[in-house]
């Protein structure tokens, strides 16, 4: 891999990631278009290099969290429809307007800030309502039917203010990949949704795009697909929880590889690392490995019985994580040496060690597990086997 610097980098398979997008494709069914997430840099996987994937796949949206990955999808030559779902300051209507990116409203008193500037602008601004139908984080609060009532007017008045665009509007789920433990709270926020949606219908507001269906509603809640459904996670080849039941084949895009840097012998009674929380029993052969907590590998593995994988080997991590560095107990593998693969996310010959894994000894999500790859580890493009090209945000 003469492209990159050997020290620390991730593997983008793009072949998976057509296969696992023909997958979701297939699920979100035909009359639902699809609206591809790729906010927080695509869940690690690099926005840019992502949207043209899908673009070239034949995606129909795309949604970011806000303004600046919307811009640089629209600066990157990104040309399909963009989606803002989080806040934006009123005063970048004009922008909204000018790159043709749609904006999440989820208030009146936003939406009349928005539509002010956008008269000052002399702009019109495309906007998809937001509903909050239990999420309780953004959105016209409808919950219950008839204490919730307001709403109606509320959003009425914002579709109608000069200068927006009413294109469309949603609501997201907050249980949907909860399995059957989800599933009256989630028939209960689409329930107020659709009740929502038919009350603004009989006061003359309709949407081009009605939309609620996140990952785990993609793949368990087919009757919510409506005009549009928002995939996020799955495109990547990751589930959204391991109680989701419709599960297609899906591969993990996404491998984090290292390197051996170093190897020596720990003897017994020798410590490792800060703090000194690790003690040997025994004689060790141990693997200096240049990854740490600041490339994304968080320093709290170094307590969850963390364990990368040398030559198809698990092997365990030892004392705290540093920075930019760890240690690995390689015993098992007296022929180890360095520069020798090393395998933090992803397969290595038999063995594999998964976002999942990292997510269990973390106490946390797969979510967080690759969105937390920093930038300075550089994304490695695979097609066909061999690398395709090479982003490297500090070069």
């Amino acid at each position: 891999m003469k492209e990159i610097l050997r020290r620390t980098w991730a593997e983008i398979d793009l072949d998976a990631l057509a296969a696992d997008f023909q997958a979701v494709r297939a699920c979100a069914g035909e009359g639902a278009q699809l609206c591809c997430v790729i906010k927080a840099d695509a869940y690690g996987h690099g926005a840019v290099r992502m949207a043209r994937e899908f673009e070239a796949l034949g995606a129909d949206w795309f949604a970011v969290s806000n303004m600046e990955e919307a811009l640089q999808l629209r600066n990157s030559g990104i040309k399909k429809p963009v989606l803002v779902l989080g806040f934006t300051p009123a005063e970048e209507a004009g922008a909204l307007a000018r790159f043709d990116i749609s904006q999440c409203v989820f208030s009146l008193d936003y939406a009349r800030e928005l539509s002010l500037y956008a008269q000052r602008a002399g702009a019109v601004v495309k906007i998809h309502i937001k509903v909050d139908t239990g999420m309780g984080r953004l959105g016209f609060c409808y919950q219950d039917f008839q204490r919730d009532s307001g709403a109606v007017a509320e959003i009425k008045e914002a579709c109608t203010l000069p200068g927006l665009y009413p294109q469309g509007a949603f609501t997201h789920f907050a249980s949907a990949d909860e399995g059957a433990g989800g599933d009256a709270f989630t028939m209960r926020q689409f329930g107020c949704f659709k009740e929502l949606l038919e009350a603004l219908l009989r006061e003359g507001v309709s949407f081009d795009l009605r939309h609620c269906a996140n990952s785990g509603a993609v793949l368990d809640y087919p009757l919510s697909h409506l005009d549009m459904v928002r995939a996020g996670v799955i495109l990547y080849g990751l589930y959204p929880s391991g109680e989701v039941r419709r599960r297609p084949a899906l591969k993990p895009v996404l491998s984090l590889r290292s390197v051996v840097s170093h190897v020596k012998t720990v003897y017994p009674g020798a410590t490792v690392s800060y703090g000194r929380d690790f003690t040997a029993d025994k004689e060790l052969r141990a693997a200096t490995i240049p990854v740490g907590y600041a490339d994304g590998y968080p320093r709290l593995l170094s307590s969850g019985g963390a364990q990368v994988l040398i030559r198809g080997v698990r092997c365990p991590i030892l004392g705290r994580i540093c920075m930019d560095q760890m240690v690995a107990d390689v015993s098992a593998l007296p022929s180890v040496k360095p520069g020798d693969i090393v395998t933090l996310i992803g397969r290595d010959g038999d063995g594999a060690v998964t976002a999942e894994d990292l997510a269990a000894w973390e106490g946390t999500i797969n979510y967080e597990v690759v969105c937390a790859l920093s930038k300075r580890v550089p994304r490695v493009y695979i097609k066909g086997g061999k690398i395709d090209s090479v982003y490297n945000q500090l070069v």
